[in-house]
């Protein structure tokens, strides 16, 4: 009977830390292997605007799927992912009011990852991705009313 619970606490506390550890999807970029996960501890998740603007669009979603509005307005899906470590871990740099991460991401009908960066400076609330697209977070969150 020991050994019954023995092996049932022994699977319930594998299965825990299974569960515990973060997704990781791995790529192949230039020949080599790339790992990215959507979570990183941080709202990343939401509308990314160029400043004064309400279009072009990049609509990023917790699942690792999104929407790329090009410069004419029309929409492409895509698939994303946040640099880390074959963990789990995301790899960023720090700065002095800022942390810097690799943001990867693959438009539908095409075969190719591309990278950018992705920037989050807390002091400011505020996340950048490509340099110019713009997501305040936490209270002065920007909200999308417009239906995709």
């Amino acid at each position: 009977m020991k050994i019954l619970k023995l092996l049932f606490l022994t699977l319930f506390m594998g299965a825990t830390q299974i569960h515990a550890q973060a997704k990781v999807t791995s790529i192949i970029y230039k020949f080599h292997e790339h790992f990215m996960t959507t979570d990183i501890g941080q709202p990343v998740a939401g509308t990314y605007l160029i400043e004064g603007t309400t279009k072009p669009i990049i609509q990023i979603n917790a699942d690792g799927t999104g929407i790329y509005q090009l410069d004419n307005l029309s929409k492409k899906e895509m698939v994303w992912g946040i640099k880390c470590s074959d963990e789990g871990i995301p790899i960023f740099k720090e700065g002095y009011d800022s942390s810097s991460y690799t943001f990867w991401y693959k438009l539908k009908g095409s075969g190719e990852w591309l990278y950018t960066q992705f920037l989050i400076i807390p002091g400011k609330k505020k996340m950048y991705l490509m340099g110019d697209r713009v997501k305040n977070y936490g209270e002065t969150e920007v909200k999308d009313t417009e239906s995709n």
